[in-house]
């Protein structure tokens, strides 16, 4: 047994050392250099491509299989004088008797001088894809295909084993003539350590892209310790570092530093990847975070969490190529800082659970894209405040005109003529194009909201705009102890544009309304007002010419501030009635206890049918019109001196009976802008009246006449007779 061990191990010996003497001759006496031309043949017959090799091949056999290409090109069969591949080297080797226990076991991987160049051409054809077959062996095909099914059977498990995998000065040249695009990577580095499955596997990339749709520029490193299984197929790129520069047209030109850090999984088994342990920047913009998707395959959906830290937004938009427009406040976007939930799908992403920290204001709720396709922007949002006058671009001071010496009233009792010019502007004010792509939907509270220097609290406002329509469907506030309501919608497909406000206002005071917006106040009350108006176009003009609609305006407890009308009006009365006035009328103000007209607006012209005006001693009544076109005005006013009407009067302003329930008229017609010297005694209303009066005198003097001396009928008569 001895001896025939002996002599087998003695032929298994020479065996091994026969076939390494063949493999030594096959590899040093065959020249694969001799067969360019049929490897050329055999790698079209069967792969389709065009293999040219214009340097050397090099070989070897034993222990190691392994090939050397030098100056290597490929291309589509037909279409040699444009390759898709240039190599300049390619170097590798696989352990031959590991192939016998499926196992692959190579030595360093080298690729020297990789260039890609991949075009696709305005028809859809390409320099690497096969070109599509024809209809009907297309249908072949498929038929033979459905015959012939066979089940498919699972890829045998390969162990993959690698020393190395070095590539130097690669570069891929992508261009896209359907799509209008051109990318490029140069200079591109890959290495690795040892390569293998179930464990760590050092790698580092860098490179530079180029893109000329957008043009954009950028330069990326990369390094990881890589993970892998592929029977579990599952992959991890853990301790991932990325950074690098980008600029270009994205951000107006300039450039931005980035980075991100953190743990990358994919598990293509539950269709699931993940980034762990996420941290990253942008210029001085840092965040941190994770981030999951889910059905990969199917519906992506993506949950994760953010949080940025605190920085200045202000400096870093324009880092990134935003410019901000001129704010009032130079510390506006100063500070800002964000935590939220993330959610999306293939279609959208949002913030959900927002908290965010702006200068001095805090938002909750969530913001988003729901519909990218669309540009679907959506914000939920509640603050504890907000000043938006701070974010206003400045306002330059109003230079408010010197007060012009007083100018006597003109002579004439006629009227001013109406003005006829039209003082309004024909300047387009919305920017229509913008508001019909606008697809929003805006749900805002804020407990205290500054907007022109006026205090809001309590603040809902809720407007959606879609399809070239803005829909305000609410707008409600409290300003200064009054409430204020409005709604109304903007059509920008109609043309002209159309739009309509409903807005009521209640108990809020009009003095300090227009003393917050710089104005002086000529009278105090609290505002009560309902109005149902439209309108259309998109100018001033345009607007105030097609105004119209319905308005219901009255002030309640009103003042007129720095004035005593009673005072004034019952010394002229006591001076009439030629008695002293024995009661004090000191105060500095005249109370008034009516101020209410409706409005009826058609085509920029308001009716004014019922104006009511009550100040003690004093009743105002009158109808006319405004026209806002012009800015002109004519109105009819019936003045009733009533005198002190209080329970005890003061006898010096009680108004005779003969004037009692007269209504003094008056005309005032011409401009709004000078009303008070467009105002008039009305003559056929006072020659009305002066001939009432003279009946009424007459009337008098013919009772004191005959007194009892005839019938009181004959008296009636006479009395009708004169007032006629």
């Amino acid at each position: 047994m001895k001896s025939l061990s002996k002599l087998l191990g003695a032929l298994l010996l020479g065996l091994l050392l026969l076939i390494a003497v063949a493999g030594f001759a096959l590899t040093y006496l065959l020249d694969p250099n001799d067969y360019k031309d049929e490897i050329r043949s055999l790698v079209q017959d069967k792969t389709g491509y065009d293999l040219q090799i214009n340097g050397d091949i090099g070989w070897s056999l034993l222990p190691w299989l392994g090939l050397e290409l030098a100056d290597a090109r490929l291309a589509r069969v037909g279409m040699s004088d444009q390759p898709f591949a240039d190599i300049r080297l390619l170097a590798l080797s696989v352990q031959v008797l590991p192939l016998l226990r499926k196992e692959i076991r190579m030595s360093d991987i080298r690729l020297e001088g990789l260039d890609l160049t991949l075009h696709r051409n305005a028809k859809g054809d390409s320099n690497w894809e096969d070109a599509p077959a024809d209809t009907g062996s297309a249908v072949t095909t498929a038929a033979e295909t459905d015959n012939t099914q066979q089940p498919t059977a699972k890829p045998a498990n390969i162990k993959l084993e690698i020393d190395s995998l070095i590539v130097n000065s690669a570069r891929l040249d992508y261009s896209d003539e359907q799509n209008n695009q051109h990318i490029t990577l140069e200079s591109v580095q890959i290495s690795t350590g040892a390569i293998g499955e179930q464990q760590n596997i050092p790698l580092k990339l860098s490179g530079f892209l180029a893109s000329s749709t957008p043009l954009l520029r950028a330069r990326m490193e990369l390094s990881a310790s890589a993970w892998m299984d592929n029977q579990s197929r599952q992959y991890r790129l853990d301790a991932l570092k990325v950074a690098g520069e980008v600029a270009g047209e994205p951000l107006n030109n300039k450039s931005a530093n980035i980075a991100a850090n953190g743990n990358l999984q994919l598990d293509l088994k539950q269709q699931r990847l993940s980034w762990e342990q996420l941290r990253f920047s942008v210029n001085q913009l840092k965040g941190m975070g994770e981030l999951q998707v889910e059905q990969l395959n199917d519906s992506p959906a993506i949950a994760g969490q953010l949080s940025l830290a605190a920085f200045n937004l202000r400096e870093f938009l324009p880092g990134i190529g935003i410019t901000l427009p001129a704010m009032q406040s130079k510390s506006a976007l100063g500070h800002f800082e964000l935590t939220a939930q993330l959610q999306g799908t293939r279609n959208s992403l949002l913030l959900d659970n927002a908290s965010i920290r702006m200068d001095d204001s805090s938002f909750t709720g969530k913001l988003g894209i729901r519909n990218l396709e669309q540009g679907a922007l959506l914000a939920h949002l509640t603050a504890d405040q907000l000043n938006m006058d701070s974010y206003l671009p400045p306002t330059a001071p109003v230079k408010k005109p010197a007060k012009s010496a007083a100018t006597s009233p003109p002579s004439s009792d006629l009227p001013t003529a109406i003005p006829s010019g039209n003082p309004w502007d024909d300047s387009e004010l919305l920017p229509l194009n913008e508001l019909a792509a606008l697809n929003l939907e805006l749900h805002l509270a804020f407990d205290r909201l500054t907007l022109e220097k006026l205090p809001f609290e309590n603040v809902k406002l809720k407007l959606d705009a879609h399809n070239g329509k803005l829909d305000l469907k609410q707008f409600e506030a409290r300003l200064y102890g009054g409430s204020i309501a409005s709604s109304g919608t903007l059509d920008s497909n109609a043309e002209p544009a159309r739009i309509s406000m409903h807005n009521t206002i209640d108990q809020l005071p009009v003095d300090r309304l227009l003393s917050a917006l710089g104005e002086e106040a000529p009278i105090t009350g609290k505002l009560k007002l309902d109005s149902q108006l439209s309108t259309s176009g998109n100018s001033q003009r345009q607007w105030v010419s097609q105004l119209s609609g319905k308005a219901n305006l009255e002030i309640l407890d009103g003042t007129l501030p720095d004035s005593n009308l009673e005072q004034q009006l019952c010394l002229a009365i006591a001076t009439l009635n030629r008695k002293p006035l024995s009661q004090d009328y000191s105060r500095t103000s005249t109370p008034f206890t009516q101020l209410k007209t409706s409005t009826s607006l058609s085509n920029g012209v308001a009716t004014t049918p019922d104006v009511q005006i009550a100040i003690p001693g004093l009743l105002i009544k009158g109808k006319g019109t405004l026209d806002l076109n012009h800015m002109g005005m004519d109105q009819r006013l019936d003045i009733i001196l009533q005198g002190d009407t209080r329970p005890m009067p003061d006898p010096a302003c009680t108004v005779n009976k003969r004037y009692v329930g007269i209504e003094w008229p008056v005309h005032c017609r011409g401009s709004l802008a000078t009303a008070g010297q467009n105002c008039r005694i009305d003559q056929d209303g006072l020659t009305r009246i002066a001939t009432r009066l003279a009946g009424d005198k007459l009337t008098e003097k013919i009772e004191e006449k005959l007194k009892d001396k005839v019938s009181p009928d004959l008296k009636d008569a006479l009395k009708g007779l004169f007032r006629k």
